[in-house]
């Protein structure tokens, strides 16, 4: 009886977990089993193994085959374990030294003719293997510029099984990565194309600066959109172990791009507005995909036309708004995913929404039901809220509206006076600060809060609005360089709240 082992990583949402493979050759009739929880992609993958072996010259074993993967309680998804399966059997029968195996995690799908295929995920299971201590990870050729984000250990790719063998006998040598990234470049537009419109510029300009959520009503055409997809544009690009989270987070999505492996620019995702609940948030059978609001993680998630979208998938949004990630649970264990994002909602103010609000024929009851939908709790979450108006005049005007640079720069000098201010606390934007932080160790002089106060008193806010305003107020100070937020800017953040849809 002969025995062979190597390695690969089981990915569960964006963490990772060092998985062993051992191949069992043992007397009987010709057979291939495979152990450890495997899914059916896993299980057919016991051909896809057996061809690509026999296709890259060696012999596959004439007994019988047992492949297992350990832990055996975990569940094994997909087929990022092909690779690691052929050389545990080529171990097992002699054909490969095991000096290089044992020290080295394989990650690939397998072609029947020997190519390897990527995979989804392998920068967290990149990031896995080198926090269990392996010195080398072999990847596909393809993905190769992902996994070479991954600084302390030896990345290599290989196009088939053919050169992988070769590398474990000595005889050949695999690609590394060049370690050039190409430049990324910023998109969605810029500022300077939207005309007119200042207060909802203003309010754009304070979310950025703080990290805010942000909701804008008025009637078709008016600039909700163009808005909305230029706040990418003003918002600093994302710092390294940001970029590192939100790259494994598409790369286990699978929507990381082969040109621009590390994203280093805040994404912005508009899912359309008949998205499910699943596609929202995240699911799926078997093993949950990240949704759109963790694809938005360090970005932007804008939801247009959200009066249309469903309640059950608006109400879904609560839980990411308030804790920065998403917990699911399916059948084959709970996925943890980050979904920390700034959410932008865009809605008309009713059904028939007329360019001018004097020429609405919705009844009063159609009105109040459209945006209905955004409820209590969730509007509660909402830290800006503008009502935009058509322009009378200036749409053709000849000069040119203040630019994304010009704003960004304003932004940036703001967003550093917050990460100064909040460094000891590990915060970033003034948005990530909980409430009882502000009520008790920043509290605001006892005549900047009186209209806080105040409107807590008459019953206008909940006090999770009322952190949300006092939070504002901050993100207004630092944007005018003062020190404490004055009475002038928690007004400023109250206007913002108090006048929402009509």
């Amino acid at each position: 009886m002969a025995l062979g082992r190597a390695y690969s990583v089981a990915v569960t949402g964006v963490d990772g977990q060092l998985v062993e493979i051992e191949a069992d050759i043992g007397q009987g009739l010709p057979s291939v089993h495979l152990v450890g929880r495997p899914d059916t992609t896993l299980q057919e993958s016991r051909d896809r193994v057996r061809a690509a072996v026999t296709n890259s010259g060696e012999k596959w074993p004439d007994g019988r085959v047992i492949m297992a993967l350990s832990p055996a309680t975990l569940p094994k998804i997909g087929s990022v374990y092909d690779l690691a399966l052929a050389t545990a059997v080529l171990d097992a029968g002699d054909a490969i030294p095991s000096a290089r195996l044992a020290g080295t995690v394989l990650l690939g799908e397998l072609a029947l003719d020997g190519r390897v295929r990527r995979v989804r995920g392998i920068l967290p299971a990149v990031l896995a293997a080198r926090g269990a201590g392996r010195s080398t990870v072999v990847v596909p050729e393809c993905a190769l510029a992902e996994a070479g984000l991954v600084d302390g250990v030896t990345v290599l790719g290989a196009s088939t099984l053919r050169e992988l063998i070769d590398w474990l006998r000595g005889d050949g040598m695999l690609r590394e990565p060049d370690g050039a990234l190409p430049p990324t470049q910023r998109t969605g537009g810029d500022l300077n194309e939207v005309v007119g419109q200042d207060e909802a510029r203003w309010a754009l300009e304070v979310a950025a600066a703080g990290g805010h959520h942000l909701l804008l009503t008025g009637p078709p055409g008016i600039g909700k959109t163009m808005l909305a997809q230029r706040l990418p544009s003003l918002l600093p690009p994302l710092t390294e172990s940001e970029s590192l989270e939100v790259t494994a987070i598409h790369s286990v999505a699978g929507t990381l791009s082969g040109d621009h492996p590390l994203i280093t620019m805040p994404p912005f995702v508009a899912p359309h507005h008949s998205s499910s609940v699943s596609a929202m948030v995240g699911g799926g059978s078997g093993s949950a995909r990240p949704g759109a609001v963790s694809r938005a993680h360090r970005g932007v998630l804008f939801l247009d036309e959200c009066a249309e979208i469903g309640t059950k998938v608006l109400e879904s949004l609560r839980t990411p708004l308030e804790e920065g990630e998403v917990r699911i649970a399916r059948r084959d264990g709970v996925a943890r995913y980050p979904a920390r994002f700034q959410l932008i909602l865009a809605a008309n103010p009713c059904p028939c929404s007329p360019a001018r609000d004097v020429d609405c024929i919705c009844a009063p009851l159609a009105r109040r039901r459209y945006l209905g939908k955004l409820s209590g709790p969730l509007m509660d979450r909402i830290d800006l809220w503008v009502q935009m108006v058509g322009q009378a005049a200036g749409a053709f005007a000849s000069t040119e509206a203040e630019s994304s640079e010009a704003v960004r720069g304003r932004v940036e000098v703001a967003r550093q006076a917050a990460v100064r201010r909040w460094a000891e606390y590990g915060w970033s934007a003034n948005a990530e600060v909980p409430g009882h932080v502000l009520r008790q160790r920043f509290r605001l002089p006892r005549e900047s809060l009186a209209p806080v106060e105040s409107a807590l008193r008459q019953g206008r806010m909940s006090a999770r609005a009322a952190d949300r305003a006092i939070r504002v107020a901050w993100t207004v100070c630092d944007l005018r360089g003062g020190d404490v937020p004055s009475t002038q800017d928690v007004l400023q953040a109250l206007n913002f709240r108090q006048r929402g849809p009509s």
